[in-house]
């Protein structure tokens, strides 16, 4: 009997039908045992191969989101493949563009047009995930109308490893040839993966092929210490069968060319089980933070058939971030760093707003970590629009020391600029976190050292300046404490570690008192969507005059303009500022003969090119160590523009590194790193009634993303690892029920002296306790477990009865201590 005989093209086709309209791994088990004679022993060839590979199968994306991020990349790499080839292009070829960003540009001249929704839909049509089987154990299918594949060569491209396939295809995603294997870990028990695909010409046939781990035998359970990953092949080869079109289920249209990838069971997380066109749909758009093509997520009106919007497409990020009006974004800009070792670093800044849309701040803090953090992805850096790393927001609270940001800012690091060889070494393979190595050391210290000194501080300076209440509350409370508390020695000294208990710790000397000029009315800014000028506010005329750069030191160059804050971060037409020498004079002593004299800008100045501000754009210089004093350079600054791009020259010398006046101690004043006590602020609902002193309020705070209610007890503010202030809510429920049974002033005063007393200092020990022995939160969130911050933790603890506790707690030697 001949191998067709055996199974004609018919039967293959049912196997194929039948496995892929199998919804879950456990159906899939079905079609196993109904067919054995497809499925025995012999039929079943190792993926990539070898058998060893299991490990490299196995140590990819750590969770199922970037593994599926992955297979949604090589569909993006298939199409733009299918459309090189079909421009007659050879994609290792000189021709071929040579980043994805060109690719796109020549291949897709319309792109632009896929802001509009209808246009975006249209394309989105080529890229489709589809959910498949009951709402939890769904299976998820990908669909590309790409460069597809013939059946005899699905084992050098699908079922391949480490053959770098792409490696010389500079316009596409892919380099290793493994990202496509790391989804399938994910896959249910069994690791059941369908593959099929037919190439975009329609030469040639329909191939398919199930993938899985290999079940151990009674005998190779004793005798393997790993199983491994294997596929299907039917009679020596990949069971194929010819087609002119498939009805499989695709949203608009039938399958004639490209590849179809169902993964069967997937374990997606907790946070994207529901819906996948919304659910799994904003998880993917955090990766594909700006994806080169759209594409669609689509679920099935069997699965939630009240669902009115089961098709969205996916476009990244940037776009939800960045659209006309988004009521969650107050400010974003861009800030680019450049220098000659590292490269380019684009970092944008998308900063949220407190309260928006009409919801408390507990909800929009709710709303914005549920829209925009469903991964808990602060800080990412993306490479091709897809995030290959991310920091979460211990960046903020750590590098940054930015506390009151912690849940109201997203960062994104642009890191399609950094020198290759720089940028070979962030990255693990598997794109889904950054290497513990020297270089994400020095990429996090630029990000961070970039955002401090720019318009980031600025808005972190007034949010926190708006909840500072000048002259405190603490003084007495703190007096007391320092002089008459009677602490045993080793808890004086545990909080000595931290804290100045001095009393002159707390009493800084008053100011003189500077008489406050009237403010100047300015005109509002009003800005352009393009430029209309540009001009530098340095006295320097582009031929004589100098603008002092010191050496070891840096110089921010301003330039005035009216175009709009977003010109440089925007998604349509954005602009740019570059840089370019024009001369270069050494320093007279040397007569221009040292090594490596300065051609580029990148090779005599570390570089920071900030976004417009109210129509002001700063650069900040930074001389390398390739300079010395003395010498100077004619610079270009050019501001893009789509009809005539402005231009400035300007020079710059190099100069000594100014020294700051060292300020004379007296004999009294001693070295110490330490703070004093932290500032005790009192909080109420309502303003002070007229003629009493001004206090801070409930809505004060909650302006700035302090949630502050009734069952509040207090809020400790933290700035890196200090603890600078302490607020105390006076209208807790606590307070207000420990209130209620007593009837004098004095009684009244007292408890509120008690209150205030017992919750600052409990605040303050259990905080220096836990920092001193290094403690780390974390918390279950359902299925979900999370990391939470030290003041998180506190904040909780104290809503959380246990300020009632110490309230009905007789600690009278400390009341006493006080009085």
């Amino acid at each position: 009997m001949t191998e067709t005989e055996a199974h004609p093209p018919a039967r293959i086709r049912k196997l194929f039908e039948e496995l892929f309209f199998a919804a879950t791994e456990e159906e899939v088990d079905v079609v196993l045992e109904k067919n054995p004679d497809f499925f025995g022993r012999d039929n079943w060839h190792p993926y990539g191969d070898d058998e060893s590979f299991y490990g490299v199968i196995e140590n990819q994306q750590a969770s199922p989101i970037p593994a599926l991020v992955e297979k949604i990349t090589n569909s993006i790499d298939a199409i733009l493949m299918r459309k090189c080839y079909e421009a007659g292009i050879d994609p290792k070829s000189d021709g071929a563009p040579r980043s994805m960003d060109e690719a796109i540009k020549k291949f897709f001249p319309n792109s632009k047009q896929w802001d509009l929704p209808s246009f975006r839909k249209q394309q989105a049509d080529n890229i489709q995930i589809i959910a498949d089987g009951p709402r939890f154990n769904t299976s998820l299918i990908i669909y590309d109308d790409g460069e597809g594949q013939h059946p005899e060569d699905l084992e050098k491209t699908f079922l391949s490893l480490l053959r770098g396939n792409k490696n010389e295809i500079h316009f596409v995603q892919g380099k290793y040839n493994m990202g496509g294997s790391g989804a399938v870990v994910f896959c249910g028990k069994r690791r059941y993966q369908l593959v099929a695909s037919r190439r975009f010409d329609r030469t040639g046939k329909f191939g398919f092929t199930l993938m899985r781990r290999h079940p151990f035998s009674k005998e190779e359970k004793h005798s393997k210490k790993n199983t491994w990953y294997e596929y299907l092949r039917i009679d020596g080869k990949i069971p194929a069968f010819d087609i002119t079109e498939l009805d499989l289920g695709l949203f608009g249209r039938k399958f004639t060319t490209g590849s179809m990838i169902k993964l069967y069971s997937y374990n997606l997380p907790p946070g994207s089980r529901s819906v996948i066109s919304r659910d799994l749909n904003q998880s993917l758009n955090e990766y594909l933070f700006e994806p080169a093509l759209p594409v669609y997520t689509i679920d099935k009106k069997e699965r939630y058939p009240d669902d009115r919007n089961l098709q969205r497409e996916l476009y990244g990020l940037k776009r939800r971030l960045e659209e006309d009006g988004n009521k969650y974004i107050e400010d974003y800009f861009i800030e680019t760093y450049s220098d000659k070792a590292i490269g380019r670093v684009k970092v944008t800044c998308y900063v949220f707003r407190p309260k928006a849309d009409g919801k408390s701040v507990k909800e929009t803090k709710e709303t914005i970590s549920r829209e925009f953090f469903k991964n808990n992805m602060t800080v990412l850096f993306s490479l091709n629009g897809q995030v290959h790393g991310h920091y979460t927001s211990e960046f903020v609270t750590r590098a940054l020391k930015y506390q009151l940001l912690k849940d109201y800012l997203l960062i994104h690091v642009d890191c399609n600029g950094i020198d290759p060889s720089f940028r070979g070494e962030l990255f693990m393979a598997s794109r889904d976190r950054l290497k513990d190595g020297e270089e994400s050391k020095t990429l996090r210290e630029i990000v961070a050292e970039t955002l401090r000194k720019g318009k980031l501080n600025d808005i972190y300076k007034r949010r926190k300046d708006s909840i500072s209440l000048e002259g405190g509350d603490t003084s007495e409370l703190l007096s007391s404490f320092t002089k008459n508390l009677p602490l045993k020695s080793d808890l004086l000294k545990l909080l000595n570690q931290t804290f100045k208990l001095d009393e002159r710790a707390n009493k800084p000397k008053p100011e003189e008192k500077k008489e406050k000029k009237p403010k100047e009315t300015l005109e509002p800014f009003k800005p352009n969507r393009f430029p209309s000028f540009f001009n530098i506010e340095t006295r320097a005329d582009g031929e004589t005059s100098m603008t002092k750069v010191p050496l070891g030191g840096d110089k921010s160059i301003k330039f005035s303009t009216d175009v709009e804050n977003q010109y440089f971060v925007r998604v349509e037409e954005p602009g740019e500022l570059k840089l370019a020498l024009l001369k270069y004079q050494p320093n007279e002593s040397t007569g221009g003969n040292k090594v490596g004299d300065p051609r580029e800008v990148d090779d005599a100045f570390n570089v920071v090119v900030k976004s417009p501000d109210e129509g002001t754009i700063k650069v900040v210089l930074n001389p390398t160590d390739k300079v010395q004093v003395g010498d100077a350079f004619q610079l270009k600054a050019t501001l893009t523009n789509p009809g005539q791009d402005f231009d400035q020259v300007f020079w710059v010398k190099i100069s000594d590194l100014e020294k700051k006046k060292e300020k004379i101690k007296k004999l009294d004043e001693y070295d110490d790193n330490r703070i004093g006590l932290p500032e005790l602020i009192q909080v109420y609902k309502d303003p002070a009634p007229k003629g009493e002193p001004e206090r801070l309020t409930w809505d004060q705070l909650e302006a700035n993303g302090r949630t502050m209610a009734y069952e509040t007890i207090m809020d400790p503010f933290v700035e890196g690892d200090v603890l600078e202030k302490i607020y105390v809510n006076m209208d807790s429920n606590v307070l207000k029920s420990y209130k209620t049974s007593l009837k004098t002033e004095e009684q009244m005063r007292l408890a509120e002296k008690r209150y205030i007393s017992t919750v600052y200092f409990h605040t303050l020990f259990l905080f220096t306790i836990s920092k001193n022995k290094k403690y780390s939160m974390r918390q279950m969130e359902g299925e979900v477990e999370k990391e939470r911050d030290l003041v998180e933790y506190l904040k909780d603890l104290f809503e959380s009865y246990y300020s009632q506790f110490l309230l009905n707690f007789e600690i009278t030697t400390l009341i006493e201590s006080l009085e």
